[in-house]
């Protein structure tokens, strides 16, 4: 029986977000559908999606992008879990993190929200926080520049010469959690640049 994983990149909906920091995990889904030729769709359940899998014969993958803003994340995922009949634990949440440094990503599965509004929206709505998370490295900002103005500014630009290999990674990340599980994906993604 193949095993069907819930793949949401948490963002704000329309244009004005769609550069943000903010909506990084929706670029990583973006990437995952591009690079299977894949457009996004409208579902019910308040979110677009692709159905797809990790490769041919494996688990299929449902990559979806909510059209409710960031904090209201959770009812959408809730929607598609349910449709899709995707349990916790093969329901994975990629997202921007300020306490992990730009241009560099983790993975894990539970904990706390950390101040993250849209993942404790989802905990919330799930009734559990034990799902996987992508974490994407933002970073905070340098400057005395509130953390809520930050995520919603767009990335600087030398921020956006390594943002395209930040996302790429970050698809690997997924990809690998979902194939071979999260400790491969830990180890290989935790490690160093260039490592």
């Amino acid at each position: 029986m193949v095993d069907t994983w819930l793949i949401v990149g948490l963002g704000n909906p329309g244009p004005r977000y769609e550069a943000t920091r903010h909506n990084v995990g929706q670029f990583v889904v973006d990437e995952l559908a591009d690079r299977r030729g894949e457009r996004f769709r409208e579902h019910k359940a308040g979110a677009r999606v692709v159905e797809t899998w990790v490769r041919p014969g494996a688990d299929k993958m449902v990559l979806a992008k909510p059209n409710s803003f960031m904090n209201v994340s959770g009812t959408p995922v809730a929607a598609l879990a349910r449709f899709y009949s995707v349990p916790a634990e093969r329901t994975v949440i990629v997202h921007d993190e300020l306490d992990i440094p730009f241009d560099t990503l983790k993975l894990k599965i539970g904990g706390g929200h950390g101040g993250h509004n849209g993942v404790r929206d989802v905990a919330r709505a799930i009734g559990t926080a034990d799902f996987p998370r992508v974490r994407v490295g933002i970073g905070r900002p340098s400057v005395r520049q509130d953390a809520a103005d930050w995520v919603l500014s767009p990335f600087a630009a030398a921020e956006r010469k390594t943002l395209g290999i930040l996302v790429s990674d970050s698809a690997d990340a997924v990809e690998l959690l979902v194939s071979d599980g999260l400790l491969a994906a830990q180890q290989k993604h935790h490690a160093p640049r260039g490592a």
